[in-house]
């Protein structure tokens, strides 16, 4: 009884505050002098297509040389979008529709400003952002949507962590991904205009990874199935697993992420590890389910989506 009336306070309104407040800081990252500018485009969203396959670098190319005309009156057109999603979802009365437009805006940053985080290459990683915050953003968005009948984020939330959490072991272990040189590599290419403190960070990560065997790796990978695992366990697996789950993600924001790269001027949001976040305290919230349980309700239910 006592952990059910722990569990109940985080409520589908606290995410969809947070959610809200995300968008506002989204639309004011989006307002940075050089957003107005061709280096939003050249710098941002090139280097997401890079290596990506026809499906994802064709159609990204083509919105690309349209951005390139006018730069500045659609880099207005996206503050004006991810201000008032903010609005729109902070305010009760709109709050369903900013989370519907919400859903739909983020998976088309999703597609074409962060190329789908490279999940299709194969070049992506938990460390380094996958699998994109515009994705995570849409997940959280469905999962607090109003609804009268419960006010707990949707019980189907632990099994996106799961899904999230083991597909980021498996990604760990694919090629060129797969050794302790290449995540120092990445890791050092990171530091690049970062302040002192967070470039020290940085090298001294990288350098610890450097030359460390190929068992850092499996470790890294297993730790992360295992969060992805423990939430779908019973008793306290799952506040384990959320407590895990953030720290690693913190660890990863300032080493992977750098933070966001708040620094560089053209920062559009603070990175997946802060939604990983919100996630896992969303998590907290959701009436537990056994795995049998929950995958049968989250089938019927796709189901019914799609018919």
């Amino acid at each position: 009884m006592a952990t059910s009336a722990t569990t109940s306070r985080i409520s589908r309104r606290h995410i969809q505050i947070a959610l809200g407040l995300l968008w506002l800081l989204d639309g004011a990252l989006q307002l940075q002098h050089q957003m107005f500018t061709s280096a939003f485009a050249n710098q941002v969203i090139v280097p997401a297509t890079q290596t990506q396959p026809l499906i994802i670098s064709s159609p990204t190319h083509f919105a690309l040389h349209i951005l390139l005309r006018h730069p500045a009156f659609f880099d207005a057109c996206f503050v004006l979008v991810q201000l008032t999603l903010g609005i729109l979802i902070l305010r009760k009365r709109s709050t369903k529709l900013g989370l519907k437009a919400s859903v739909a805006w983020g998976l088309i940053v999703w597609y074409f400003g962060e190329g789908l985080a490279g999940l299709l290459s194969g070049h992506a990683s938990l460390l380094m952002g996958a699998p994109g915050a515009a994705l995570l953003y849409a997940v959280l968005a469905l999962a607090v949507m109003p609804s009268g009948k419960d006010n707990r984020p949707a019980y189907w939330l632990p099994l996106a962590w799961a899904i999230f959490w083991i597909g980021g072991a498996i990604y760990q272990l694919l090629p060129d991904q797969n050794s302790t040189s290449v995540l120092s590599s990445m890791i050092s290419g990171m530091t690049n205009g970062a302040p002192g403190w967070l470039a020290s960070l940085q090298i001294h990560a990288a350098n610890f990874l450097n030359g460390k065997s190929f068992s850092t790796i499996v470790v890294l990978a297993a730790s992360q199935a295992l969060i992805g695992i423990l939430i779908l366990l019973p008793g306290y697996s799952r506040k384990i697993a959320i407590g895990a789950g953030i720290i690693l993600s913190l660890i990863f924001w300032f080493v992977g992420q750098g933070l966001g790269t708040y620094y560089s001027g053209l920062a559009t949001d603070p990175n997946s590890a802060p939604l990983f976040i919100l996630l896992g305290v969303a998590i907290l919230g959701c009436r537990y389910l056994p795995f049998n349980q929950l995958r049968r309700s989250a089938t019927h239910d796709f189901e019914q989506l799609i018919i």
